[in-house]
C-alpha cells in the first residue's frame, strides 16, 4: 500500500531543495517527536548513490538507520529512491505560495498506516517550521 503526505513550505525552492538535501540541516529537522533526534545524516545526491539517517531516542533506548539508494533525481522537482523493497518519491512542487513538498512511500508491516502516515507528517511539518525560520 502506498501512503502520500504533503506540506506546503512558505519558503523559496532553493531553501527548500538544500535543507532537504544538506546533512546538517536533516539533523535539524528529522524526528518525528522531540524525544527523538537524527545523531549523523550523509547525502550522495545522484543516481546510485546512498543516503542515511541515524534515528534515536534521545534518551538512548532505541534507534535506526533510515537508508536508501537515489534511483531518480531531478533538481528543484523530485527525488525517488529505494528503501529496501520499497519505493520512496519525493515531489517538490513550486506555486505562488511556496514549494508543496509531497511524499509518497510503500508501507512497512511493522507499524499501521495511520502510525506511519502520522510519523512522516510529523517529520515533514518538522521540516517545514525548520526551512521557514532560516530563509
Amino acid at each position: 500500500m502506498k501512503i502520500t503526505i504533503e506540506k506546503l513550505v512558505k519558503a523559496p525552492i532553493e531553501a527548500v531543495w538544500r535543507a532537504w538535501t544538506t546533512p546538517n540541516d536533516i539533523k535539524q529537522w528529522n524526528a518525528a517527536s522531540a524525544d527523538w533526534h537524527t545523531t549523523t545524516a550523509s547525502v550522495d545526491l545522484r543516481v546510485g548513490g546512498d543516503f542515511s539517517s541515524r534515528m534515536e531516542a534521545k534518551d538512548g533506548s532505541m534507534g535506526f538507520d533510515f537508508a536508501g539508494t537515489y534511483t531518480k533525481v531531478q533538481e528543484h522537482r523530485l527525488i525517488e529512491a529505494s528503501l529496501g523493497d520499497r519505493v520512496l518519491l519525493v515531489e517538490f512542487d513550486v506555486g505562488p505560495d511556496g514549494v508543496i513538498v509531497r511524499e509518497t512511500f510503500d508501507a512497512e508491516s511493522t507499524h499501521s498506516i495511520e502510525q506511519q502516515r502520522d510519523g512522516w507528517q510529523s517529520i515533514l511539518d518538522n521540516f517545514a517550521r525548520h526551512v521557514e525560520s532560516i530563509r
